[in-house]
């Protein structure tokens, strides 16, 4: 089984310390601690090293505990930490708690996750729903970034300056955020007229969770050239290839952008439009790392967001993709477990033509019963 990918970083990266709750017993928090290094990495940082706070609950003010905050300051300090990075969510008042008790930057995972979301987006829809992400993750964060200003002036009839520049801020966020959302609906209009001309043909939507070959394998079946990259969030937009039989049978293939556990919900909400390619498929293909030891707790993250975003259910084919990375005792445990499953490797090629064959033959059927109806 392989390692999560390694990333090297440029001599110039932040330094970061890595911060994990386990909440109950067992080795969950290592692979997800794992997971959240090669986030770091992905946004560019350096992993320096990893700290777990093991208890029930939840510290109301820092999240962790007083005497692991001092662990943690120490242990940032000595290592010269640019960055405390934690693998859950925190309030405004947690993370500014935080920074003054540990006096440098502290970034929860949503934030971590929506940088390299901005980093990566290159097409002008994928910029406009990343900025209108962190706008909405950063409103309910502006309260108190003004509190020391509000005890200079104040009394009856008046307001401090604090509380008056936080009402600008809010007010210049709240109007930024409704600016996207128009720019958003005109993209949204481009993109439903192109969705119409292809409601015709047959599509199918490659899903999963991040850095799953999803991209290699969209690839390998259209002949196409989209990034492809080693990387978490290599595809942000919604890529859309025509993939055609011997026959000139047609089916539409998209490449759509990678699942991750505790993704943010304010980019699902931003990147609607995106995923409205996969809500709108006749058939989803969840492609699958099985060379990946999470795998099976990736593929219930990527069930659970299906199930969050169709508003009924879709055929959808099982695909374990980097079976090349298997012995063939693996692959037929998984064929034993999984019957309707198809086993590929991107990579290799092997199994892509039973896939296309099975795609095909699906696309032939829903021909005929369009003519039929007809």
């Amino acid at each position: 089984m392989k390692r999560p990918h390694e990333i090297v970083n440029p001599p110039h990266a932040e330094r970061a310390l890595l911060v994990a709750h386990a909440r109950r017993d067992g080795r969950e928090w290592e692979r997800s601690l794992d997971e959240l290094a090669l986030l770091a990495g992905t946004a560019g940082a350096r992993v320096l090293g990893r700290m777990v706070q093991k208890r029930g609950t939840v510290h109301p003010a820092t999240f962790i505990g007083k005497g692991k905050v001092e662990e943690v300051r120490v242990e940032a300090e000595s290592r010269k930490a640019d960055v405390v990075i934690f693998n859950d969510d925190l309030s405004p008042p947690q993370v500014r708690n935080l920074e003054k008790a540990l006096t440098c930057k502290v970034v929860d995972r949503s934030e971590l996750i929506l940088a390299i979301f901005a980093q990566r987006a290159r097409s002008r829809e994928a910029r406009l729903q990343v900025e209108l992400a962190q706008l909405s993750y950063m409103m309910p964060r502006l309260t108190g970034m003004w509190k020391h200003l509000e005890r200079q002036a104040g009394g009856i009839g008046t307001r401090g300056p604090g509380e008056t520049q936080l009402e600008t801020d809010r007010r210049l966020v709240r109007e930024r955020i409704a600016h996207l959302k128009r720019e958003l609906e005109s993209v949204e209009r481009e993109r439903e007229t192109q969705r119409s001309r292809r409601r015709r043909e047959f599509r199918a939507a490659l899903v999963g969770y991040t850095n799953a070959g999803k991209s290699t394998l969209f690839n390998a079946i259209t002949r196409s050239q989209v990034f492809v990259e080693n990387l978490l969030f290599a595809t942000l937009d919604a890529t859309t290839r025509q993939m055609v039989s011997p026959k000139r049978q047609v089916a539409l293939i998209t490449d759509t952008v990678g699942f991750i556990h505790k993704l943010p919900h304010h980019l699902v909400a931003s990147f609607k439009s995106t995923l409205t390619e996969t809500l709108e498929a006749d058939l989803l293909l969840h492609v699958v790392d099985v060379a990946d030891p999470d795998h099976e707790r990736h593929m219930e993250v990527v069930d659970l967001v299906l199930e969050e975003l169709l508003p009924s259910p879709r055929p959808r084919i099982l695909v374990f993709n980097k079976i090349d990375l298997l012995d063939e005792e693996a692959v037929a445990g998984l064929k034993a477990r999984y019957p309707e499953c198809m086993t590929i490797s991107a990579r290799t090629g092997a199994g892509l033509d039973t896939l296309r064959a099975h795609v095909w033959s699906l696309a032939a059927e829903r021909s005929h019963r369009a003519k039929v109806a007809s």
